[in-house]
């Protein structure tokens, strides 16, 4: 049967979680560190046209020079100048982006553009550096050397500049795209992630909803390559485990039936000595033949018997009985695994006919102790094996009788119930008005051999464990509530459509 864990769902999914967020940081990283490395080489890109952009210029600064052809014929005249082919090219190239300008040495503007200004050289090597004009980030060459008109300062001023370009437009060219390709590629990893872990995932989930009983092997041909070998090693798992339970299952019934048939005769014999004590006069009763190491026994060397007392008797009585029914109790559970029962076709069971021949079964020993057997019936069908529903309800009616006081109600009940959803539903419950079961130890009980502390009575722990066993075979669920007027205990199995 499968069932469902929900504490353990956030456990996995943090997991799985866990997982993505790792994988997901090492791919991303990489991708960070590739746009860093291409926010570089761009750069360096931009660079190197720049310095070719830069010997472009200093190419072209002595056609400047050549294009200043006579000093000033006054003093306030500027010199003669006629531009030289490629400096005419350059300055229509760059229109609105270029500029030129003449200067002597002491600084003063000749010829050209105010702006194009700098520090005067004081060699004749050419120097460079930026100036910003219009909002335009220029990049200036100038250069001190002869010219027509004597020893001048000429200077080209380009806002074309690669390098400056590429500066300005770092955030939308560069930084920008990379970004927006950053988030894609992070959102398009973690979804190639989660579609990736989504077989895994599913093992998991599978895995979790199994019943601990549930050791059948995982059908590897629908499991994704990917995981096929943990399949194959779960299944190999499965199996191992499976043989152990298996092989103490065995032993279990087998060591229950084998000890049903002595503790019979056993308890045949101790009730007729237990009916031979009562009739007998005085509460003494010989039996010459009986074990001479039996305890709380006084021996008769006159008569070489040994004499038992009626109270030893009875307590002899009780002892095997409680003996007997816990090999039977085991022998139940043993064949009340889900395993053992896939040969056996299940059967349409009347639930109104087997609450009422428990009721017949029972009422005696809720007579003898005073209680009020009651039954609540109606006709209601559902499919399972009849031996073992029986086995299940004997369980609760006898635990229901053995804790509750003198003086209370047991009532036996089945038939239609309606739930939150859906079609009604059979049930069978039985309820008393006994001491109850703790709230916080509902789940423990259910647990085989748990009695619950400072509960009185001479139970086995084994008869809630073996009705719940059952109800799961049978896909029904069992609830352990609260009897009537907030006492008592009201166990009840509901069973599906």
């Amino acid at each position: 049967m499968l069932w469902k864990n929900s504490s353990r769902r956030p456990g996995l999914r943090a997991m799985t979680s866990d997982l993505r967020t790792r994988l997901l940081l090492m791919l991303v990283l990489p991708l960070c560190v590739l746009v860093l490395a291409g926010v570089w080489l761009d750069y360096r890109s931009a660079d190197e046209a720049a310095g070719q952009h830069d010997q472009r210029l200093v190419r072209l600064l002595p056609a400047l020079a050549d294009s200043v052809l006579a000093p000033p014929i006054h003093d306030n005249d500027p010199p003669l100048l006629l531009l030289a082919p490629p400096i005419e090219e350059f300055l229509r190239q760059n229109a609105g982006f270029a500029a030129y300008s003449v200067r002597d040495t002491s600084g003063r503007l000749l010829l050209g553009e105010g702006w194009v200004h700098g520090a005067v050289p004081t060699t004749q090597a050419p120097e460079f550096h930026s100036v910003e004009f219009g909002g335009v980030t220029y990049r200036v060459a100038a250069q001190r050397g002869r010219t027509g008109a004597g020893e001048l300062v000429v200077a080209l001023a380009d806002g074309s500049d690669p390098r400056q370009k590429w500066a300005q437009q770092l955030l939308l060219r560069v930084l920008l795209p990379n970004l927006v390709l950053l988030i894609a590629a992070g959102f398009a990893i973690h979804w190639a992630v989660r579609q990736a872990f989504k077989p895994l995932v599913g093992l998991a989930e599978a895995v979790e909803r199994r019943s601990p009983r549930d050791l059948s092997p995982i059908d590897e041909a629908a499991s994704p390559d990917e995981v096929r070998p943990l399949v194959h090693s779960l299944n190999r798992l499965f199996a191992l485990v499976n043989a152990q339970a298996e092989g103490q299952r065995r032993f279990v019934a087998d060591a229950a039936h084998q000890l049903r048939t002595p503790l019979a005769g056993l308890q045949a014999q101790v009730e007729a000595w237990a009916m031979m004590a009562k009739a007998a006069a005085p509460p003494r009763t010989s039996f010459p033949d009986f074990d001479r190491k039996m305890p709380l026994a006084h021996e008769d060397r006159a008569q070489g018997a040994i004499v038992l007392g009626a109270d030893q008797i009875e307590k002899l009585r009780n002892a095997t009985r409680r003996t007997s029914q816990l090999a039977h109790q085991l022998l139940a559970l043993s064949r009340a695994d889900a395993r053992s029962l896939d040969a056996q076709p299940p059967q349409r069971v009347d639930l109104k006919d087997l609450c009422e021949s428990l009721l017949e079964t029972f009422l005696d020993a809720a007579t003898g102790k005073g209680l009020d057997l009651g039954l609540d019936v109606q006709l209601v069908h559902v499919t399972g094996h009849g031996w073992l529903l029986r086995e299940l309800l004997s369980n609760l009616v006898d635990n229901a009788i053995k804790y509750t006081p003198a003086g209370g109600v047991v009532t036996i009940r089945c038939g239609l119930r309606q739930g939150r959803a859906g079609p009604p539903r059979p049930y069978v419950e039985v309820e008393d008005d006994g001491p109850g079961v703790p709230e916080s130890e509902r789940t423990r009980v259910l647990q085989r051999f748990y009695r619950v502390p400072g509960a009185g009575g001479e139970g086995t722990g084994l008869g809630l464990a073996i009705a719940d066993e059952i109800a799961r075979v049978h896909r029904a669920a069992l609830t352990l509530g609260t009897g009537p007027q907030g006492r008592g205990l009201l166990v009840t199995v509901v069973f599906p459509l």
